[in-house]
């Protein structure tokens, strides 16, 4: 609410404005038109001031990052704000851009300058109309301080939201954005058409993201959503309070106090999405096949628990299925689509699931003689294994205009991504043993034995990786470009002496490395060590000196690889922070430590959107087009999936200096949950529009209440809490005489009411 003093600062300032204008118009024949004047008299100042508004526009099918041009917006309405709605009213002097996003205007009042972009309006790059209404904002110390010709942009949009989020100022948001993105402050509110090289990309990346997330909150104001959103409310979610099938003993308990959402507070919400804030860069290091009880307190991983003891963690956080495959591309998509093995992505793909990246990377292509690729795999099953035209996160956040990065280890160097690792004798590691727990206080000592190890196949595998299953990633424009490696292997230093691979030039083992020290990498990076640095483990034999006997590796099975991923862990995350991306106080970066499964055999293994008591009638929910779902028969044997496997270890580490540390969220979460939170985090989906959230993240407890005949798996949940999918956000508060689920591979006593304390893991301050 704006103060008498604040109206009387404002009122000076524009006097102020009009004065430097007139003198600065008053000057030398020489000058070019004036791009404003002003006049002042007794009680009243008005100021004419010119500018444009820009935007920007995204061509699709890049074969690098998204490409992102720079426009402006012709039919824009630019007025002053005066009650602050975020709309252009009669009375309030709106004016329209031209053709070049032109517009001048008489400024009289103490309020925010505003570009009103309506559905007519056109963004001169693309030449098309806005799809959705969009509000752009201007402050007054910016016009002040661009006096011959004030930029309405996403980012000095964005300056005027930090303003507001954190009670500081003009100058200090500025400074701060422009660190983040890595360019001068003097630039960042310059018109993005003008600017040029380095500067002109990252301004284009960021007022691409910014954009987006105005123009969702406009969609939120005028739709006249509640706020906070329905699952960012403390204690649950307020819908389930007078719905059906729902679990009473779990319901929130409190009413719902919600009002109408505020342009202020959607221009907010719009970063906050169902309470998860926004980061820039995301890290996801992925270890293999241990549950929390092989991890948590073990003297065989001391790194890994002095990680989550330094930063946040979830106690209660469940895989999706057994084996590996299955887990990485719930993680890529929030569904597995009912496959239960570990088989060739390519496996019973007929039809309308038929292979569309072709040729295929089998050994009848040049430079894969040694491919392990079938060319054509069937199974008893016949589940396919090759999803078709399924919403994905890798596709989402390319569409959105960011970008992605998987990492792999221990590759052949210029392999194809899309097939596992070869054995190269050529490539020889030496044997490492690793001492469990500590020794003088220091952890997991690390000596040789003098086992020369040639390279092993297997360690890459195509079944880690979280896109591989999709076939609308493999065939995207970036998907050579957007999977990288990633060095800290042993076999590393040996790679140069491949036989089995053409090495290409200038080849790079450790594009993370790389990326990491430019600043060049995604926004949502999968990271992947090797089979036996992830603890996966494989049999790796090898010869001490010249002698021909053959000898297992010591170092990638039993307890010894725990301790082996712990270090590699270790290594990892300090590389990262180590790195100019974490270094950056105003960039927000966090690093996610976690498994692809647990350990359990029997019982209920999983929760959160799974596939309630192993359902034999399970089927996907699709959309028809008018906010009503049916089931999705076409997907065989579809109910063999989601079945779970039990609960694992769950770290996340922030660079944010001032975010809460040492927070345990004990809800109940899995990687369906995961999805919808990267979904929320960047902002790729829409909570008003359950059906934007891709997959079974779709499956909130007022989802499947809402679609209960047609979600028939979930008609017998006794807890329909613990069964359906919620944001990571700790929101929802225990009932303090509820006790937490757990699964068979958990030996620690279940929870008993809410967390001590309910601090959001992924809380910036």
């Amino acid at each position: 609410m704006r103060t008498s003093t604040h109206t009387k600062v404002l009122n000076t300032t524009l006097t102020l404005l009009a004065a430097s204008i007139l003198a600065a118009c008053g000057g030398g024949g020489d000058d070019p038109a004036p791009a404003a004047s002003g006049t002042s008299g007794s009680g009243s100042t008005s100021v004419k001031i010119s500018g444009v508004v820009t935007a920007t526009s995204l061509v699709a099918g890049s074969a690098t990052d998204p490409t992102i041009q720079p426009a402006y917006i012709q039919g824009a309405k630019v007025c002053v704000d005066a009650n602050a709605n975020g709309v252009c009213d009669a009375g309030e002097g709106g004016v329209l851009t031209d053709a070049k996003g032109r517009f001048t205007i008489t400024l009289a009042a103490n309020a925010a300058l505003i570009a009103d972009i309506g559905t007519d309006a056109v963004n001169t790059a693309s030449g098309a109309k806005v799809a959705s209404r969009d509000v752009l904002r201007a402050s007054l110390e910016q016009v002040v301080a661009q006096s011959g010709g004030v930029v309405i942009s996403p980012l000095s949009s964005e300056v005027a939201r930090l303003r507001e989020a954190n009670g500081s100022t003009q100058d200090t948001e500025v400074q701060n954005v422009a660190k983040r993105i890595g360019v001068s402050a003097a630039t960042l509110l310059a018109d993005v058409n003008t600017v040029s090289g380095t500067d002109q990309r990252a301004m284009l990346a960021e007022a691409r993201a910014l954009d987006n997330r105005f123009t969702y909150a406009v969609t939120k104001l005028d739709r006249g959503d509640l706020y906070p959103d329905d699952l960012a409310v403390a204690g649950g979610d307020p819908r389930l309070v007078s719905q059906a099938n729902v679990t009473q003993a779990t319901v929130p308990t409190k009413p719902d106090t919600r009002a109408r959402i505020t342009f202020a507070q959607s221009q907010q919400a719009a970063f906050e999405v169902e309470g998860v804030p926004r980061y820039d860069n995301i890290f996801v290091v992925m270890l293999e096949n241990k549950a929390t009880s092989s991890i948590l307190n073990s003297a065989f991983a001391p790194k890994i628990n002095a990680l989550l003891k330094a930063g946040n963690q979830l106690t209660s956080y469940y895989a999706t299925g057994n084996p590996s495959e299955p887990n990485y591309t719930a993680l890529g998509g929030a569904d597995d689509f009912g496959i239960s093995d570990d088989s060739q992505w390519n496996c019973d793909a007929t039809g309308a699931n038929a292979v569309q990246d072709l040729p295929l990377p089998d050994n009848t292509q040049p430079g894969l003689a040694k491919s392990p690729f079938a060319a054509s795999c069937t199974q008893a099953a016949a589940i396919n294994h090759n999803i078709v035209g399924r919403p994905n996160l890798f596709n989402a956040l390319t569409a959105a205009g960011l970008n992605w990065r998987t990492y792999s280890e221990s590759m052949n160097p210029g392999q194809d991504f899309r097939t596992d690792s070869v054995a190269d004798a050529a490539v020889v590691g030496q044997d490492h043993v690793y001492a469990p727990g500590t020794v003088g206080g220091n952890p997991a000592t690390v000596g040789t034995t003098g086992l020369n190890l040639p390279m092993p196949a297997g360690l890459y595998k195509t079944k880690h990786h979280p896109g591989m299953a999709y076939q609308n990633v493999r065939s995207a424009p970036e998907w050579k470009y957007s999977n990288r490696t990633m060095g800290g292997g042993q076999w590393d230093a040996a790679l140069a002496s491949s036989t089995d691979y053409a090495i290409p030039t200038g080849y790079d083992i450790d594009q993370l490395g790389t990326d990491l020290a430019s600043g060049n990498v995604g926004s949502l990076n999968f990271v992947m060590p090797d089979q036996c640095d992830d603890m996966h483990g494989i049999t790796v034999k090898g010869t001490v000196g010249g002698g021909s006997t053959q000898v297992t590796a010591s170092d990638c099975g039993g307890s010894a690889i725990i301790t082996r991923g712990d270090n590699y862990v270790d290594a990892l995350v300090k590389k990262i922070q180590a790195s100019p991306l974490w270094q950056n106080p105003q960039r927000r970066v966090a690093i996610v430590v976690m498994f692809d499964e647990g350990t359990a055999t029997g019982g209920f293994n999983s929760c959160c959107g799974w596939n309630v008591s192993n359902s034999t009638l399970a089927n996907p929910l699709k959309d028809n087009g008018d906010g009503t779902f049916s089931p999705d028969t076409s997907i065989n044997n579809y109910a063999k999936g989601n079945r779970g496997h039990g609960q694992s270890i769950f770290g996340i580490l922030t660079n944010q200096a001032v975010a809460p540390k040492g927070i345990v969220d004990g809800d109940a979460y899995s990687h369906f949950s995961l999805v919808r939170t990267f979904q929320d985090m960047f902002q790729l989906a829409d909570p008003g529009v359950e059906g934007s959230y891709m997959n079974r993240s779709k499956y909130t407890e007022h989802f499947v209440a809402a679609n209960i005949l047609k979600l028939p798996e979930y008609a017998g949940s006794a807890d329909t809490h613990f069964d359906a999918v919620r944001p990571i956000n700790h929101a929802w508060v225990a009932p303090s005489n509820y006790t937490q689920k757990q699964s068979s591979d958990v030996t620690t006593p279940a929870q008993v009411g809410p967390d001590a304390v309910q601090t959001s893991v992924w809380a910036l301050k």
